[in-house]
């Protein structure tokens, strides 16, 4: 009997990006990141592809990819993300499958997944064809080979799910046992209905006479890692997973368990790390073996044969009703929370999706040959959306040669099919209340499939819409059902090209100047600007173009844009209707400013721009943060000054109060507080080699002080910038100012005990160590080469510091 172990994560996030931008905007929650693709990428994504392995005395021994030893698989949408936002991390996922194909006889432990988590058995036949086909191609398109399994949303199934799979040549996917209804050898007659045995594969028989294979994972197991504290240490890990073999058994088995990935470091810290030492354990073990599921495959096919319970998955006891009914299943945070909303939710969109579908197709026989085909294929201009690609697209699925205006047409009817699926992104119903930041998403995405609808077809689907949306209750006052909630968070977020150029011309004012510039999905192409500045207030005026990559429309817009100081701003934007009018407003706004007259200035901007008016909201999130606090750090420079002198005043006197045992005053805690937490992010982010020193002595005294700073971005801020300075250091080695930086960096972390990771400094570190530069510099020191010891004095030193064997 052989044994087998293979450890699957299923690593996804929801789709998170605003629909009208097609970027995340930022997201406070997930503070000090940027947004949550951002944190959790830090904390599970990024780690797991160089994950630590230590040694009994903690120090670092060896850096491992994960990702290469287990079984996953990404969320399209999700990989997507960090390909432009974290491409370091999505390469080693894509070399990882590249080191397994290597270490297990040529089959990748990738697996593909439905495009957007869409739970399959509740959607219609074309969707759920749509995001087969475009997991698969998705799939292919990052990992340059086919897919031989398929993760399922939630593992949600049904026969025709399988069926469909199996068409487009997926071999096995993966279940949670309780899905499995029986079970027998294969050629006999009788079924078995007893627990199914999780440790070998079976063969599930299809109605077209075809057939796949299922891995019923551990469901014991697979519970514990994620809910219990399995990973505290990575030896208790790899002992329950090689202590679930049955000794007495003749066959091979296969012990395999399936959890999110984000187990691994996001929900559990460190768990990269217990399980890089499980993963060592086992493979260093004689009596055990990892493996994926393609090898196991090829070297021992099923010889049991199972039935499925159709309509089940792995994350509701009530089968699917979780993302279609109020069944029970919930978060279990709030006790007493209904989620009624749910079921009219669905239907909500059920309707939304069916007019999409009706209209798409009726005019979608205007532009293509085959509309719904045409769909499917669309998956390769999402992958690329290059003008190339996009002719050669049209060429391939269009009737004809078509105009400018109708390629964007056509483009934009296969949006709307787009979103019409995001919009079912099974995140929407899992959580309890129709308030959540899941369903707020894909009801930004309804809206986006509403408001296409109107642009091709001069069509109001949003009045029905609403009404169907005020049957679904929520549990908070506030928002007490989705209507309310469609109209508080979608439709502010809608933007068009008008929005856009607003958002460039408000944000580009604050800048040196106007230029030609990206925005989320938008390219802005600047055209021509005149600026002018009196006293405190100041006007500009001029020309943009504003184009969609995503639905090639194009607009040009001229501006007028009126600053008085302060956050008081007005904005007039319009389209460009000709040359004449343009120079007429030039003129006029601008002989009325230099001249002094704001009242006939204003007068002129209602004139021209007829009341499309704009102010600092209309900015995108993003910006418009930023250009707040640019606002607030010039008109805040001298009362910085000013309390600057008072903390640095009354040091003496405040260390001895705090030395006399009592509380510093309040207004000084909170004003000497807020001081120094803008000097530490100042100087940690704003200098080329940082005053560690400095930085140590601000730090040193809140502690002392105990003063209410920002320890979460004040250690996230150090994190980045010790990285960079490693970053350059591996780049420019001989610059022994950046190793006694680094020293200096680390040993405030070290002292302070502050909660950096430090990861990726050791990743780099450990680069260094094991390629040519270490044993370069160790050669000339050995040679008596006093430069070239110093830098081994000092490297051998930041290696103890960050605990890593050297």
């Amino acid at each position: 009997m052989e044994k087998y172990i293979c450890i699957h994560g299923h690593f996804y996030q929801p789709p998170r990006e605003n629909p009208w931008l097609e970027g995340i905007e930022l997201q406070d929650s997930a503070y000090p990141y940027h947004d949550w693709n951002a944190r959790i990428s830090a904390e599970c994504y990024a780690p797991n592809a160089s994950a630590r392995i230590l040694n009994s005395e903690g120090k670092l021994l060896e850096l491992v990819n994960n990702y290469s030893k287990i079984s996953f698989n990404f969320g399209p949408t999700l990989l997507a993300w960090m390909e432009r936002e974290d491409p370091e991390t999505y390469n080693a996922i894509l070399e990882a499958d590249q080191l397994s194909m290597e270490k297990f006889n040529g089959h990748g432990s990738a697996i593909a997944q439905v495009y957007n988590h869409i739970i399959l058995p509740l959607a219609n036949k074309r969707d759920r064809i749509t995001q087969i086909y475009w997991g698969i191609k998705d799939f292919e398109s990052r990992f340059q080979r086919k897919p031989k399994g398929l993760w399922l949303a939630e593992t949600a199934v049904d026969y025709n799910c399988l069926e469909l799979m199996v068409e487009y040549g997926i071999r096995f996917t993966i279940l949670a046992p309780r899905q499995a209804k029986r079970f027998r050898k294969i050629g006999d007659k009788d079924w078995n209905t007893t627990e199914i045995d999780p440790t070998t594969p079976y063969l599930i028989k299809l109605k077209n006479g075809k057939s796949i294979n299922v891995f019923f994972y551990d469901g014991p197991i697979s519970l514990g890692i994620a809910f219990e504290n399995m990973l505290s240490s990575g030896e208790t890990f790899a002992n329950r997973l090689t202590g679930a073999f049955i000794e007495d058994r003749e066959w091979n088995q296969i012990v395999h368990i399936a959890t999110d990935g984000e187990t691994y470091g996001h929900h559990h810290k460190y768990g990269e790390m217990a399980l890089a030492y499980a993963l060592k354990i086992i493979e260093d073990s004689d009596s055990v073996k990892i493996i994926n599921y393609g090898d196991y495959l090829e070297k021992h096919p099923p010889e049991l044969e199972a039935e499925i319970h159709e309509n089940s998955s792995w994350s509701c006891f009530h089968g699917i009703d979780r993302w279609r009914d109020d069944c029970g299943c919930n978060s279990g945070m709030k006790p007493g929370w209904h989620q009624k909303w749910r079921k009219p939710l669905r239907e909500a969109l059920d309707w939304l999706r069916d007019k999409a579908a009706e209209l798409f197709e009726t005019k979608g026989k205007v532009y293509f040959k085959e509309p719904w085909k045409a769909r499917d294929e669309f998956i390769d201009i999402i992958l690329d959306r290059s003008r190339e690609n996009i002719d050669k697209f049209i060429v391939q699925h269009c009737q004809k040669n078509l105009s400018e205006k109708e390629e964007q047409k056509a483009i934009k009817l296969l949006e709307l099919q787009r979103h019409s699926m995001l919009m079912y992104t099974s995140c929407g119903w899992f959580f309890d209340d129709i308030s959540g930041i899941e369903t707020i998403q894909i009801l930004q995405y309804a809206g986006r499939v509403i408001q296409l609808v109107h642009d091709l077809f001069d069509l109001d689907l949003e009045s029905t819409f609403l009404e169907k949306l005020e049957h679904a209750p929520g549990n908070i006052p506030e928002y007490q059902n989705a209507k309310v909630i469609y109209n508080k968070f979608v439709k502010p977020a809608m933007v068009d090209l008008l929005n856009v150029a607003a958002h460039y011309v408000i944000s580009s004012f604050f800048e040196t100047s106007y230029k030609s510039e990206s925005i989320y999905s938008f390219e802005a192409e600047h055209e021509d600007s005149y600026v002018y500045d009196v006293g405190r207030r100041k006007y500009a005026a001029g020309k943009v173009r504003i184009t969609s990559r995503v639905t090639l429309e194009s607009g040009l817009f001229s501006f007028g844009v009126l600053h008085f100081g302060d956050h008081n701003i007005n904005a007039g934007v319009i389209l460009f209707s000709n040359e004449e009018n343009y120079q007429k407003m030039l003129n006029e706004s601008s002989t009325a400013f230099l001249g002094g007259d704001i009242v006939e200035l204003i007068r002129a901007m209602d004139r021209h721009f007829l009341n499309s008016t704009f102010t600092l909201r209309s900015l995108f999130r993003d910006q418009q943060r930023k250009v707040s606090y640019h606002i607030l750090d010039h008109t805040l420079g001298q009362t910085e000054l000013i309390l600057k002198h008072v903390r640095d005043s009354y040091h003496p006197l405040m260390s001895y109060i705090i030395e006399l045992g009592h509380p510093l005053p309040e207004m000084f805690k909170n004003l000497t507080g807020a001081l120094n937490n803008v000097e530490l992010l100042r100087m940690i982010n704003s200098q080329d080699i940082p005053n560690f020193e400095a930085i140590q002595y601000l730090i040193r005294q809140s502690i002392e002080y105990k003063l209410d700073i920002d320890i979460p971005g004040i250690s996230l801020a150090l994190e980045n910038t010790i990285v960079g300075l490693i970053e350059r250091f591996k780049e420019e080695p001989d610059q022994i100012v950046l190793l006694q930086s680094l020293l200096d960096g680390v040993e405030i972390i070290e002292k302070l005990s502050l909660p950096v990771n430090l990861w990726k400094i050791q990743y780099y570190y450990y680069y260094m160590l094991k390629n040519e530069t270490y044993n370069s510099y160790k050669t000339e020191a050995d040679f008596d080469n006093k430069e070239a010891e110093e830098w081994i004095d000092m490297f051998e030193q930041l290696g103890r510091k960050l605990e890593i064997l050297v």
